[in-house]
């Protein structure tokens, strides 16, 4: 699949992130597998079989399911798994296969990008269809890196592009509305991550805590304000949601060395 063109993955109706009821159960149907099916366990526990072949299932766990496969699975009631399927099909002849089955340690870009298809087609976005098949070429180009890393050489861990720019888009948030008073929860949501790998992944790409850098984004805006709108101290305060102007005053203080009412 690394030279098939993106034009050429056929996007199936078959796709969706669930999470599993406790009584579910995948049966093993007469019929074979038509298409291809990514299929991937955020969380829970399990067992999964493929031709015959059993896996102990849970975070992390990758299958790309062949036609022609029969599969079945069962999960733990009390730890349910949370799962993504994808089916799709090439409609050229392909090459280098992804593997059936692997364990993906380095979650964080591949889950993106499976939570990033979803959405697409959730909400129906303009161009899903275009931007799904590049999606699914680069999950595939992802497997396939997987597949042939050398295990007698170290792994670079790096961040990847797409976590970069998330962040980065978030403390843009940040800067462009230094009056909403922002919670790390929904900030993490907006980002699409645990509120704390979120706050360690921001801390190592901005360079301060989530909470410090609200507060130095939002005392920024207030030396702007001050110096620059002709405004006074209770309007600048008020604007960027301050109920005290004291507790104002000193974190302007704190971040600047300055009183508020002497920068005007």
């Amino acid at each position: 699949m690394l030279h098939a063109s993106p034009s050429s993955f056929e996007i199936k109706p078959s796709l969706a992130k669930i999470v599993c009821e406790p009584s579910w159960k995948w049966q093993k149907r007469e019929k074979a597998l038509p298409n291809y099916d990514l299929f991937y366990v955020w969380s829970g526990e399990g067992t999964l079989i493929r031709n015959d072949e059993s896996y102990e299932i849970g975070k992390g766990s990758c299958f790309l399911f062949r036609p022609g496969d029969h599969t079945s699975a069962v999960h733990n009631p009390q730890k349910p798994l949370v799962l993504s399927y994808i089916h799709f099909d090439v409609i050229e002849p392909v090459t280098e296969i992804p593997l059936p089955y692997r364990k993906i340690q380095e979650t964080v870009d591949f889950e993106y990008m499976l939570a990033r298809y979803v959405r697409l087609f959730l909400v129906n976005t303009y161009a899903a269809k275009e931007e799904g098949q590049l999606i699914l070429k680069q999950l595939m180009i992802h497997l396939l890196r997987e597949d042939h890393h050398d295990n007698h050489q170290p792994v670079l861990k790096i961040v990847s592009n797409q976590l970069t720019e998330v962040i980065h888009e978030i403390a843009n948030y940040i800067r462009q509305h230094p009056g909403i008073q922002h919670r790390v929860e929904d900030l993490a949501a907006r980002a699409g991550l645990s509120p704390r790998y979120f706050s360690i992944k921001f801390k190592d790409l901005i360079g301060s805590p989530v909470q410090s850098y609200i507060i130095k984004m939002r005392i920024e805006r207030a030396q702007h304000l001050l110096l620059y709108a002709g405004m006074n101290v209770t309007e600048v305060a008020d604007t960027l949601g301050y109920r005290d102007i004291f507790f104002f005053s000193r974190q302007f203080k704190q971040y600047t060395g300055q009183n508020p009412s002497e920068i005007r």
